[in-house]
């Protein structure tokens, strides 16, 4: 009695990084809305916000199914589910899946074990830098942000009409302004914001590398937000992560980190002077001992995590100076496994 009827797609949500040839991510889920439930779209997952994706278990986070007519439908609907996907907190393969889905091999059923090897430029594409509407949103966010803050302050005091409760960016013998800095992958932008009476003038480095202006203005309704950039008109929403602001918009999902000096000389303290565990798990074999002269790609150290064996390999040629974890032991994501020294081999 059962018959076949149209044509149903199923990706796999996984805390993983394509980029770092799948490795399994570890973290806090701090936001997840998944796409609506229909007739055409089914979610299977056993996670929600607040939720911790541990390295005691699979990463996956949830099954997309999507179901259709025909192949071409169903490919469309996958394509508007990857993109409703609100997710923050951890790396995942969302952006990877939406490539996948756009390949022609894979719209054409042309599945074969080295479809990513084959289609690798388009599933793993040049880091291309934020484009002015997602800077302008992360902007916009960042602006709404400081006024609530403000006004929540100026409520609770005594003087809510002190100059000291305004953020219109005042300056002394200059125009009223902001500069925000944002890391975008390994590359840091600064976004002047000028007040204006009718809304903010938006500066920021073009693609000719002069810096242009704009003007922007933006409203809100629940998590969408709307943006005028000049004569562009720009929807999207962002999520605030600690210092990410990831910004959805038109598909696509861009990280921003809002920088802060102080933070960032704090971090490269603390991940300094070592080869790093990439993520939690637990030592099953050290094969070297301080003194240990090795070449470039000589393993180092096998870490296990989400029931996969990880071996870490030498970087360059040099001289182990230390070991700091023995078999057996549980390491943390970014602690330093081995003292090394390049160039000594």
């Amino acid at each position: 009695e059962l018959a076949i009827r149209g044509h149903a797609i199923e990706a796999r949500l996984y805390a993983e990084d394509p980029d770092r040839s799948f490795l399994p991510a570890t973290g806090r889920i701090t936001h997840l809305v998944m796409p609506a439930e229909s007739r055409h779209v089914r979610i299977d997952t056993g996670v929600r916000a607040g939720d911790e994706i541990s390295p005691y278990y699979d990463p996956m986070i949830a099954k997309l199914i999507v179901w259709d007519e025909d192949r071409t439908s169903a490919l469309a609907r996958m394509r508007t589910a990857l993109a409703d996907v609100r997710l923050a907190g951890l790396t995942t393969n969302i952006d990877f899946l939406s490539r996948v889905i756009a390949t022609p091999a894979f719209a054409n059923a042309e599945l074969d074990t080295g479809l990513i090897e084959s289609n690798h430029d388009r599933l793993f594409p040049v880091h291309e830098p934020a484009s002015d509407r997602a800077l302008a949103l992360a902007t916009y966010t960042e602006l709404e942000r400081n006024e609530s803050a403000a006004r929540a302050i100026a409520s609770d005091s005594a003087d809510p009409h002190s100059p000291w409760h305004l953020t219109d960016g005042w300056r002394l013998n200059h125009d009223n302004h902001h500069v925000l800095v944002f890391a975008d992958g390994e590359r840091y932008v600064a976004v002047t914001v000028h007040y204006r009476r009718d809304g903010y003038e938006m500066e920021f480095p073009g693609r000719d590398g002069r810096r242009t202006r704009r003007h922007l203005r933006g409203e809100r309704r629940g998590d969408a937000i709307q943006v005028w950039l000049g004569d562009q008109t720009v929807h999207g929403s962002v999520i605030v992560n600690g210092p990410e602001r990831i910004v959805f918009q038109g598909g696509t999902r861009r990280v921003l980190t809002l920088h802060d000096p102080l933070m960032q000389e704090i971090d490269v303290e603390v991940h300094g002077g070592g080869l790093a565990a990439p993520m939690p798990g637990k030592i099953i074999a050290v094969l070297v001992a301080p003194g240990t002269q090795v070449e470039r790609g000589m393993p180092l150290v096998i870490l296990e995590a989400m029931k996969m064996e990880h071996t870490i390999q030498a970087p360059s040629s040099g001289t182990v100076k230390e070991v700091l974890y023995q078999v057996g032991e549980q390491v943390p994501e970014g602690a330093a496994l081995i003292s090394f020294e390049e160039g000594t081999a």
